[in-house]
């Protein structure tokens, strides 16, 4: 496989939403760089031992926000991303991640208090790791 896409087949999130995500972070971290010919959906679909429809899902959901483009008879792209559009790309993956970090939290009853306490926790544990 061209990408380290992992697919968690027990967890209750849709595949095509697994690949999405994990496809959307490689492209606006820059691990897949700007111009890379992506595999045609078949064999991505094969490759990741899912339907056809999932993968054409993901590349038209990618392509409809700007980070791929598909040339007729050539393959499918990542597209040029600007910096302006990286960087909201990339507040909003990580809204999404902490809204439903939210979600949860509220679920068990965490107070606003609790919920600072344990990302500011998360974030300090995170960041010794990195150095």
């Amino acid at each position: 496989m061209w990408v380290p896409i992992q697919i968690n087949e027990n967890s209750a999130e849709p595949l095509y939403h697994q690949i999405e995500v994990q496809l959307r972070s490689l492209i606006l971290s820059g691990q897949v760089e700007e111009g890379t010919l992506l595999p045609s959906i078949r064999e991505f679909a094969s490759d990741l031992k899912c339907s056809v429809i999932t993968v054409r899902r993901v590349y038209q959901d990618l392509e409809s926000e700007g980070l791929l483009r598909t040339k007729q008879g050539t393959g499918t792209f990542v597209a040029k991303v600007g910096s302006d559009e990286r960087d909201r790309h990339r507040r909003d993956a990580v809204v999404e991640a902490m809204e439903a970090a939210v979600d949860v939290g509220m679920r068990i009853q965490c107070t606003k208090e609790d919920l600072k306490t344990i990302f500011s926790e998360v974030l300090d544990e995170k960041f010794k790791e990195i150095k």
